[in-house]
């Protein structure tokens, strides 16, 4: 199996801290040399590993933000 690259081409911001440091965080991130994409996932201190996430374009994220928009947030819990 080949090895996967990636780069995070810049950091978006934190969304939340972990007991064990893991921060889950918002980049644009290039897989494979690739055009840099949104990317939300859990990333261990310094990087050097990373959790299961999700990796938006930006038809995607147009689409998530027009969603959330109108999303009423009083239906969550705090």
């Amino acid at each position: 199996m080949a090895d996967i690259k990636y780069e995070i081409t810049k950091p978006i911001g934190v969304l939340s801290e972990g007991s064990r440091g893991w921060q889950k965080e918002i980049n644009l991130l290039s897989w494979n040399s690739r055009a840099p994409k949104v990317d939300i996932r859990d990333w261990a201190p310094e990087h050097e590993k990373m959790g299961k996430g999700i990796t938006l374009n930006k038809a995607e994220l147009i689409k998530l933000k027009e969603l959330l928009q109108d999303f009423d947030l009083d239906l969550l819990e705090a």
